[in-house]
């Protein structure tokens, strides 16, 4: 027969240092604290980002005026008090319009795709196997014989003018450039 007194009752775990090699991840507390970063910027922008108040974007509408207000130090009571009305006066902005130069491929809307004048190009494209540049002006957009003012085809320098509402069709040609 064994006695049973003699063995000690069991005891419960006592809690230790954690298992070694598992640390907390650093890469998931970055991953968590950009993640919070980039939530708190877009609202924050959705917020703060309402857009203008009324006006068009690119609009040249006068500047509200402001009002400065001076005081006369070191005087006794009463104090003189000094306004001047000031009106911020906008810089002129440029109007955008059709650029000066253009590729010497497709057609353009004279007045809406390019400037009305006289237009400069070096001739053909230099790598050219054919070399040929060819230009023409034109009352309309409809590709028919009769719808071209003038044409060309150039071998070397060439100069076009063109005017407001005409069509300026040009194939194999170098950059065009506006000289008038």
């Amino acid at each position: 027969m064994t006695d049973m007194s003699s063995t000690p009752p069991a005891q419960p775990p006592v809690p230790g240092p954690p298992p070694a090699g598992r640390k907390p991840s650093r890469r998931k507390a970055w991953l968590t604290h950009g993640a919070t970063a980039l939530v708190a910027l877009l609202f924050g922008a959705a917020i703060g980002g309402g857009g203008e108040s009324g006006a068009a974007a690119g609009s040249s509408s006068p500047a509200p005026a402001v009002t400065v207000t001076r005081t006369a130090a070191g005087e006794p009571e009463p104090a003189v008090t000094v306004t001047e009305t000031v009106t911020a006066k906008p810089k002129p902005v440029k109007k955008s319009g059709p650029p000066s130069s253009f590729s010497g491929e497709g057609q353009y809307l004279v007045g809406e795709d390019i400037q009305a004048g006289t237009y400069r190009t070096s001739g053909p494209e230099k790598d050219s196997i054919i070399p040929n540049c060819y230009w023409a002006r034109l009352k309309d957009a409809s590709g028919e014989l009769t719808a071209i003012i003038a044409n060309d085809n150039i071998q070397g320098q060439g100069r076009v003018t063109v005017n407001k509402g005409e069509y300026f069709k040009t194939s194999g040609c170098q950059e065009w450039q506006k000289v008038g």
